[in-house]
Order: structure tokens, then sequence, then C-alpha cells
């Protein structure tokens, strides 16, 4: 799974799941300025994501997340490979 890959899955996931308009869910989205996204939906996609990662998601790790890069960073390592 690559980087796209892996920003594909959690676009898709806060489309369907927060009901985010697609156009504005980009890599540089800023997570509360331009997604409207707090700390609760922010655990919450932590949970939603634990079927593609391995299970040593540490929630400190996103403390300095600013935008969905950020996301796809700190998670890329954690893929699950199939």
């Amino acid at each position: 799974m690559s980087k796209d890959d892996l920003f594909a899955i959690i676009k898709d996931i806060l489309v369907q799941e927060f009901y985010l308009d697609p156009a504005v869910v980009t890599p540089g989205a800023s997570l509360e300025a331009d997604l409207d996204l707090d700390s609760i939906d922010a655990v919450d996609l932590i949970v939603k994501m634990k079927e593609h990662t391995t299970d040593k998601i540490d929630p400190a790790q996103f403390k300095n997340v600013k935008t969905l890069q950020d996301v796809v960073d700190i998670l890329f390592p954690l893929v699950k490979v199939p």
C-alpha cells in the first residue's frame, strides 16, 4: 500500500463517516480549520483506521498533527502488510 492508497482510505472514511465534502478532503487540509474535526473526531478516525493498521497506534503521536498529510505520514509505517 502506498501513501496515496492510505490517503484514499482516510478520505473515504472522512466522507462516509464524518459527512465531509470530498472536495475539501485534501492532503493539505487542516483538521481543525478546513475539516472542523476536534480531538474526539481524531480519536474516532484512529479507531476506524485500526482495521488497516497494526494495533500499535500511539495517540500521543497525534498531538502535533495539523493536516491530513500528517495523519498519513504517522499511520503509513503502521499499515498492515497483506
